[in-house]
């Protein structure tokens, strides 16, 4: 076991799981970033409940919500790594793997800090519904990330995590890639789903859009990006821009990680009625309360494999992907 504490160590090892041939595009780097997605997707500003903290899906009340399926893999991929640095949470655990995966990709670094804690048994687990519905439109969008406090800027910059993984019938119901290298993050999605014509599927399972040569694939939920009038400034302006887009992309991320996460009785967000709360209060909240950490000492430093940098330069789909 590593000494408690040393994110770097977790860090290594991490990134050595990365590529595993055999398993869809040969990278579990997309679907480790939905399980880090999904965790914190769930929070609520107006409560201040839900978020990246707690682990709830360890429990079938999470764990088994449709929304989910298919992030039991991503749990298991991890598994050695919790092994091995027992000391580590499994919400630190999920978090980290995400950024870290969009990173070892070709992303932008994703500001991270520890300190979240887990749920011992799931009584505070929030209520299912708080993800998104890939089958519906701008509106719902709207619904699912104002709760958590993002804005339409926001949401787009997200969406563009649709640069990675696909989508798998025997999960969402949805198939196929968003893009040609699904594997590597840019700002592609944009690109293709701007440029090119997108017509409804013709096949047996649930309404998505195809390119003309049926070989990649838009939700609806991607295609309202594009009928509205707010939703398609931004998506113009990464599609143009890929520096601003990682830029942007690595707040907004950095800012999900760490939706629900009290160090010291706080609401790092500043969101939801939780931050009126003294830390006697928090104590007894929907999220557990957490000790206060210092960041990753290489915060401003590439990630790492033997000291060697890497070479570089997020599946939502009900959001199951």
């Amino acid at each position: 076991m590593s000494k408690p504490g040393n994110y770097e160590a977790v860090k290594a090892d991490l990134l050595k799981l990365m590529h595993l041939p055999g398993y869809d595009d040969g990278h579990i780097g997309p679907i480790l970033v939905r399980l880090a997605w999904h965790h914190a997707g769930t929070y609520d500003k107006e409560t201040g409940t839900g978020g990246s903290s707690g682990a709830g899906m360890r429990y079938e009340k999470e764990g088994g919500d449709p929304a989910n399926a298919g992030l039991q893999h991503a749990r298991k991929f991890l598994e050695p790594v919790k092994e091995k640095h027992s000391w580590i949470s499994y919400s630190d655990l999920w978090t980290m793997a995400g950024c870290v995966a969009i990173q070892s990709m070709g992303g932008p670094f994703i500001k991270w800090e520890p300190g979240r804690t887990d749920f011992t048994d799931d009584t505070k687990i929030p209520p299912r519904g708080r993800l998104p519905n890939a089958a519906l439109g701008s509106e719902h969008l709207r619904q699912i990330f104002y709760r958590m406090g993002f804005n339409d800027q926001e949401i787009v910059a997200l969406s563009g995590a649709h640069n990675l993984g696909r989508c798998h019938p025997d999960r969402s119901g949805f198939s196929g890639p968003w893009v040609n290298t699904p594997t590597k993050f840019s700002n592609s999605y944009f690109k293709v789903l701007r440029n090119m014509e997108w017509k409804p599927k013709k096949w047996d399972g649930p309404l998505q859009y195809a390119d003309e040569d049926d070989k990649l694939m838009m939700l609806p939920t991607d295609i309202a990006l594009i009928k509205d009038e707010e939703f398609i400034k931004w998506v113009d302006i990464y599609a143009k821009d890929q520096q601003r887009f990682f830029q942007d992309f690595s707040n907004v991320f950095a800012k999900l990680m760490e939706l629900g996460v009290r160090r010291d009785g706080q609401d790092p967000t500043g969101e939801g009625k939780d931050k009126n709360k003294t830390p006697e209060q928090s104590k007894e909240g929907d999220v557990p309360l957490a000790a206060a950490q210092k960041p990753l000492t290489t915060a401003q430093k590439p990630l790492t494999t033997a000291q060697k940098p890497l070479t570089t330069q997020a599946e939502t789909a009900r959001s199951k992907l």
